[in-house]
């Protein structure tokens, strides 16, 4: 190595003290000693603990996440770029992803979020898509935890500000509360966006002398060790990380958008690649490792926020809206009169080499001289001891019937102004979902719908998970997320075509944790399988525990499909009154985990609901049949809260009324029996004539019309009085 700079040990900075800052074993840094044959410099300590840190290796769940199905007829590209490409028919793709700011956010809520937003968009517009809408998955503490209030609205503004600055609608998504998440919010973001088949840019580089280029922001000390603080546990100290949440630029996160698409319009660019967890490390490596090349840097020429720099912070920074890419030889002067007009940075920083070595130098010296193959190659691996999650008994509803004195509409007002059921419509007010003028169905639906510039064409896309079954069943849970996915696509009457996942866990080294991933998978894969849905991306976030307190597992699943023809979109709001309403698919009354019986007898047991994949499949591909020939004139999935609240969130969407001819128990109105959807059509005869031709179970429930929820036998409740409690629930609480 030449002019080598000072070792770790010639820094008097003691290796465990470094290990445990980094989150890195001993046995890894023995690894790390043998590939290198000598002992690193803190540069090289750093990237290798960023390279290694589970946040960018996976080294937890990757052997098991390699069962998942991520092929099918519509994949272009599945997991291992910046994000995953289907094929739409017309010679374009679409373009997507979910990633998780789960640590960042708790620890500074808005930059934590707004960043989030940021890191997921670069990741689209990165393939050569434009973005076109972004979604969320949000999971906040107990509404009576004292920082609750402020995580909530420090996330949702950063979300809002970010995302509505770039000019990227944000179309939908679910936030819940749960006391398991007191220590440590969930905040998954998810971007949508499309591009033409012919012209999708990857990360591999290619060429031995090639121009390697940064642009973008420049490199500050926000966000050093991002990756490794979020491959840890949180404990009372975290608020002492916030220097390691990097600090977004909405603004110059649009001009990057625009000069990346413009350059992008040309053949100038061999291979691009976002900055994102372990910023330049990351980006360098992995974009030489995928090309089988090595690549030399020289850290002079980074564009720098700060003075005095070491080689160590410019190559662990995170600072945001910054990327990486390999030009054709000659193509530099095009590049970079492109990236100036934007009013960006633009350096050629490095070239590609035939070493397969990282190379970087600062001030003359060479700070980090390592293969890169051992980098990546060596990268830990680990299959951790797990135990499955013990099976936990049927519930049967009659042991829980309605309170007595109750009514099924009293228990309704009850739940429908809980945390879990109340109205968001406080948070997504605060996103533009209308910019661009292509959303044809925004937030408050099952899926929302964003039209595709120039066509009659439309993408669905909706982000779903349900903890409480996980953490009951991961098996069955990680197949209701895929399946509820599924049928909220279907609900707007497009067809579903693949899944990004976001699995959000606690200490994968705690075997009853590991456990919970391992069925999570089983269920996601049984799911895709069935479905013929296959997974195209994703993200795993780890170690989401404080003080040794683990969350309720999340796998959040983020699902697109296609819709031919837009104008044949349903939602859920009742288009007029005098139609019939039918609910297809079988109500058993199953109770465990749901709601009610969380909310109203203060219990949460039993195995959560049963997933038949099968009827699942059945009953999506009849209802988008219906929807296709103008059946159905609305459509909403049964999911929290069950029957009941599925009426009751139609009639208040619409502000028209239902009358019920059924009867039935707490089971029958609030049980979270899977595989179900209520509609309302104009045609209930051929409906039914093809459902009993297909083998499908159907009921009438009553009709569309009047101001109130009438229900046999048991009195009304207007539209107006529970739409009023169910609005102010949210706004109430954050004032």
């Amino acid at each position: 190595m030449t002019n080598a700079v000072r070792k770790i040990s010639e820094e008097n900075t003691p290796v465990n003290d470094l290990l445990a800052e980094h989150g890195m074993s001993r046995d890894e840094y023995e690894t790390l000693l043998k590939f290198l044959g000598r002992e690193p410099t803190k540069a090289e300590f750093g990237v290798t603990a960023a390279m290694w840190s589970e946040h960018c290796s996976y080294k937890s769940t990757r052997m098991h996440l390699k069962k998942l199905p991520t092929k099918g007829d519509c994949v272009i590209c599945g997991p291992g770029e910046n994000a995953g490409v289907i094929d739409i028919g017309d010679g374009q793709a679409a373009i997507f992803k979910m990633e998780s700011h789960n640590h960042p956010s708790y620890i500074e809520p808005y930059q934590g979020a707004a960043t989030g937003v940021g890191g997921i968009l670069r990741d689209v517009f990165t393939m050569g898509a434009r973005p076109i809408a972004n979604l969320n998955a949000l999971r906040f503490g107990a509404p009576d935890h004292p920082k609750t209030k402020s995580l909530v609205a420090g996330v949702v503004a950063g979300i809002g500000g970010y995302g509505n600055c770039v000019g990227i609608p944000t179309v939908g998504g679910e936030t819940n509360f749960h006391a398991s998440y007191n220590g440590n919010c969930l905040v998954n973001a998810m971007t949508v966006g499309v591009a033409d088949k012919d012209k999708i840019f990857y990360s591999a580089a290619a060429g031995v002398g090639n121009p390697v280029v940064y642009v973008g922001s420049k490199t500050g000390r926000d966000g050093i060790k991002g990756a490794t603080m979020s491959s840890g546990e949180f404990n009372e100290d975290s608020s002492s990380k916030r220097p390691t949440v990097q600090v977004g630029d909405p603004f110059v996160e649009k001009l990057v958008m625009e000069a990346c698409l413009e350059l992008m319009a040309t053949d100038a660019i061999i291979a691009i690649q976002d900055m994102g967890a372990a910023g330049l490390t990351s980006s360098a490596v992995e974009m030489a490792s995928k090309g089988g090349l090595g690549i030399d840097i020289d850290l002079d020429k980074v564009p720098l926020r700060e003075p005095g720099m070491t080689a160590y912070e410019i190559m662990l920074s995170e600072s945001q809206e910054r990327m990486l890419m390999v030009l054709k030889p000659g193509r530099e002067e095009e590049a970079k009169k492109i990236f100036h007009k934007w009013e960006l940075d633009f350096s050629v920083i490095g070239r590609l080499t035939d070493t397969g070595r990282l190379v970087c130098t600062r001030h003359g010296k060479t700070e980090i001289d390592m293969m890169i193959g051992p980098l990546v190659e060596q990268s830990p691996v680990y299959d951790r001891p797990w135990e499955p999650t013990p099976k936990l008994p049927d519930i049967a509803a009659s042991a829980y019937p309605l309170p007595e004195g109750q009514t099924a509409l009293g228990i309704l007002q009850k739940l429908v102004v809980t945390p879990d059921l109340c109205s968001r419509r406080w948070i997504w007010e605060q996103y533009d979902s209308l910019v661009r003028a292509n959303t044809a169905q925004g937030p408050g639906g099952d899926a929302a719908v964003v039209r595709i510039d120039g066509s009659n064409k439309a993408l669905a896309m909706t982000v779903d998970c349900t903890p409480r079954y996980c953490a009951a069943d991961p098996i069955e849970g990680g197949k209701q997320a895929v399946a509820e996915t599924w049928r909220n696509i279907c609900a707007v009457g497009a067809r579903p075509l693949a899944i990004t996942d976001n699995m959000n866990f606690g200490n994968p080294e705690k075997p009853r944790i590991m456990g919970q991933f391992v069925g999570a998978v089983e269920g996601i894969r049984a799911a895709c399988l069935a479905l013929d849905y296959p997974v195209i991306s994703g993200n795993c976030s780890l170690y989401n525990e404080t003080n040794g307190s683990a969350i309720l597992p999340a796998p959040a699943i983020g699902g697109v499909g296609l819709m031919p023809d837009v104008s044949k979109a349903v939602g859920i709001a009742f288009r007029s009154e005098g139609e019939t309403l039918l609910v297809i698919g079988e109500t058993k009354g199953h109770i465990g985990q749901s709601l009610y019986l969380r909310e109203i007898h203060g219990r949460e047991e039993g195995a959560p609901p049963p997933v038949d994949l099968d009827a699942e499949r059945k009953h999506g591909d009849f209802i988008r049949s219906q929807i296709d020939a103008r059946a159905i004139d609305a459509c909403h999935d049964v999911a929290d809260g069950g029957l009941l609240v599925a009426l009751a969130e139609m009639v208040m969407a619409s502000g028209i009324g239902c009358d019920i001819a059924q009867t039935g128990d707490a089971g029958f109105w609030f049980g979270e029996d899977q595989g179900r959807y209520v509609i309302a059509t104009k045609d209930p005869e051929a409906v039914l004539e093809r459902a009993k031709a297909a083998g499908i179970p159907t009921a009438r429930l009553g009709a569309t019309g009047g101001a109130e929820i009438k229900l046999s036998g048991t009195g009304s409740v207007a539209v107006a009085a529970l739409k009023s409690g169910h609005e102010k629930w949210l706004p109430d609480y954050m004032s």
